[in-house]
């Protein structure tokens, strides 16, 4: 029977370090919570160390496939509620981790599962293997295994992170999903637009100048468009790269990111869909955070990290260094003015009756709504702009090309 050694803390929070034997590491935790204690470290015996340094030698690390990049959030959710999934029947974390390695495709998880394998037969906790690969298990995740580990409640932390990721994956699916037409229709037009004025606009603009036709302002404006299309033509299909880099450029300079982001949240729709799905994200990781066991202050700085918005970050600062001065988390959110009240009015409340985690739940919840009326909104409001505009630059098109044609009827009739 393998032996595990632990360190552990008393009722009255002093440090207890021994060792126990069990059949696995969560019999183990059970039988040490027996004991009245709290495990805050755990791991086997060196004894394990050997059986996998022989291993090693015997030839069981596969080859690695070449990746780059990092696991895509789609894949991460599978295999958390996969792995939440074995856990819930009983599965060792050692073999659901080597089923769910063994049906993976080559990749960047899979490379990290067979490293994760290799970490825990050499006697560290899962949270220790995961936090070497930042590519595939970001701090959230880590933070959330170690407090699942620490509080031997490892299968409902991951049943709670993969509900956390779905939950996350469903609301980024439907803004993707929402935005998807009208940016199809958006870049149709820009491609027909563009082959009218390379292609069409010229060969009308050599019959006028052969009949010499007076040109009226609207066609000349057109022509003028069109000569400018065929001389810079790259320089239209760069120009949106150079205003992509040119955001990413100012995105790595905080002063820049806050700008930009803050500039963001300002626009009519856009930014209200913005703003409430920062919301909804940041107030259901910490929320999550707060559910596993996670301390408020490591919580707050996660999410600080996570929150991809630089006005969200620097309210999250405020809100941290609040914490560590014994004060509340309401007020500094509310001071930073980048929420409603109702939503510092239920933090407030969930701070006093001690229900922080499931307020802060709630919120994400309503938040989620918010946004999917939000995103109808700004669809529905789309469509009609798209379609005056639109026809206002057909019309335009059409009616510079037939005020010449009329004219050069009615010289050729005359």
């Amino acid at each position: 029977m393998p032996t595990y050694q632990y360190e552990a803390m008393d009722h009255t929070g002093r440090e207890v370090k021994d060792a126990i034997d069990a059949a696995t590491q969560e019999e183990a935790q059970q039988l040490i919570r027996q004991k009245g204690f709290f495990v805050t470290k755990i791991s086997e015996k060196a004894k394990k160390t050997r059986k996998a340094a022989a291993a090693k030698k015997g030839g069981r690390r596969k080859k690695k496939s070449f990746t780059i990049g990092r696991i895509s959030t789609k894949q991460l959710c599978t295999f958390t509620r996969q792995l939440s999934t074995l856990q819930d029947a009983g599965l060792p974390i050692l073999r659901s981790l080597k089923i769910l390695e063994g049906q993976c495709k080559p990749g960047v998880l899979k490379n990290a599962l067979g490293d994760v394998v290799e970490d825990i037969e050499s006697g560290q906790t899962l949270s220790e293997a995961f936090a070497k690969h930042p590519k595939a298990f970001d701090r959230l995740y880590c933070n959330m295994i170690k407090a699942g580990e620490a509080g031997g409640a490892l299968e409902a932390i991951l049943q709670r992170l993969a509900d956390f990721k779905e939950k996350a994956q469903s609301l980024k699916r439907k803004i993707k999903g929402a935005m998807v037409y009208p940016i199809v229709v958006i870049f149709v037009a820009c491609v027909i637009v563009g082959f009218i004025l390379y292609f069409i606009i010229p060969k009308f603009e050599a019959i006028f100048n052969d009949f010499g036709v007076p040109l009226p302002q609207m066609t000349k404006i057109l022509i003028s468009a069109s000569h400018f299309l065929i001389k810079y033509f790259y320089i239209v299909f760069l120009t949106p790269l150079f205003f992509w880099m040119f955001i990413k450029l100012l995105y790595r300079n905080k002063t820049g990111a806050y700008v930009c982001d803050r500039i963001l949240l300002m626009i009519p729709v856009m930014g209200t869909i913005a703003e409430k799905s920062t919301v909804a994200r940041t107030m259901r990781t910490l929320g999550t955070l707060v559910q596993s066991g996670v301390p408020i202050l490591e919580a707050l700085s996660i999410v600080r990290e996570t929150a991809g918005n630089a006005v969200f970050e620097r309210a999250f600062t405020r809100i941290y260094d609040s914490i560590r001065e014994g004060e509340t988390i309401a007020q500094p959110l509310r001071e930073a003015r980048i929420v409603d009240d109702i939503v510092v009015n239920m933090i407030d409340v969930g701070e006093e009756t001690g229900d922080l985690d499931t307020m802060l739940n709630k919120i994400a919840d309503n938040y989620d709504e918010e946004v999917e009326v939000a995103v109808e909104s700004l669809v529905s409001l789309l469509e009609p702009i798209m379609i005056v505009v639109l026809g206002g630059i057909v019309g335009f098109i059409v009616i510079a090309l037939f005020l010449p044609l009329i004219t050069l009827i009615t010289k050729l009739s005359g």
